[in-house]
């Protein structure tokens, strides 16, 4: 079987252009230059998966604009675009500004093959919260998928981190175990998650699991009384190869300094 190359995006954090800023980072322009540099890589990638704060905080404007700015990316790489939703996100505006849909609070789940690799996205958000949580409804249904094996596996896609990191903060997923077992003795191979901004890799009950840097700013992770804000940004090429995930972070130019902080109040906020 031939590896099957692709590309993690995660938190991109998008505004409308005519909002100007986020916190000061040109977060459109850190988009583009990740899309440039996965043009430049020498081993096409068949597609790309973005694992949740697709906008900040939001609307219907925001979300129209991320759809044309991935539509005309994917148009270029002539690959799909895949995308799960995170806290920042709103279920009913993506619905609608995203996916021209009639707007609901119903948590956004699929499957996509892509070739032999199955990818399954699933909906960690929890409305009004920072904290994520997969419901009875998503793990019933991932039961029921996973009964049939996908050739090349199937890797997994939702926004908050099962593994602890360094970090003090780390917000995981509430219910991982249950997720546990779900997964365990299954087909699937690697997990992809996002929400910290910065990269973190580990092993879930024998499962690869990657958190990716954001693309808009990274996070310092040891920080313990505040939240570091990094001029950081990057996204991960990965391989699927013999049902094995294999994953070679990449970055782009970045002063990689410090831009601001967060209070500790903020930050006790954040984490809850």
């Amino acid at each position: 079987m031939e590896p099957i190359y692709f590309i993690h995006l995660t938190d991109t954090h998008i505004i409308s252009p005519r909002k100007g800023f986020l916190f000061n980072v040109d977060v459109i322009t850190k988009l583009h230059l990740i899309f440039d540099a996965v043009k430049e890589l020498s081993i096409k990638p068949q597609f790309v998966v973005i694992s949740g704060d697709l906008t900040h905080d939001g609307d219907v404007e925001d979300y129209q604009f991320l759809k044309e700015l991935l539509n005309e990316k994917s148009s270029e790489l002539g690959i799909p675009v895949f995308t799960a939703l995170g806290n920042h996100d709103s279920r009913e505006v993506f619905r609608e500004g995203y996916l021209s849909e009639e707007p609901t609070a119903e948590p956004y789940y699929y499957e996509k093959m892509i070739g032999e690799l199955r990818l399954i996205v699933l909906d960690s958000q929890i409305p009004g919260r920072v904290g994520g949580h997969i419901d009875k409804g998503q793990l019933d249904w991932l039961a029921s998928i996973l009964q049939t094996p996908a050739p090349a596996g199937t890797i997994l896609m939702f926004h908050h981190p099962i593994l602890p990191t360094i970090s003090p903060r780390t917000t995981l997923l509430l219910n991982r175990e249950e997720l546990a077992t779900i997964i365990e003795d299954s087909d699937v191979i690697g997990i992809l998650t996002g929400h910290i901004h910065y990269n973190s890799i580990g092993e879930f009950h024998g499962i690869t699991s990657l958190t990716g840097a954001g693309t808009g700013f990274g996070f310092d992770p040891t920080t313990k009384d505040s939240i570091r804000v990094l001029d950081n940004s990057g996204f991960n090429f990965i391989m699927v190869k013999d049902r094995r995930m294999m994953v070679s972070p990449m970055s782009i130019p970045s002063t990689h300094k410090e831009m601001f902080r967060l209070p500790i109040e903020v930050s006790r906020k954040i984490s809850s």
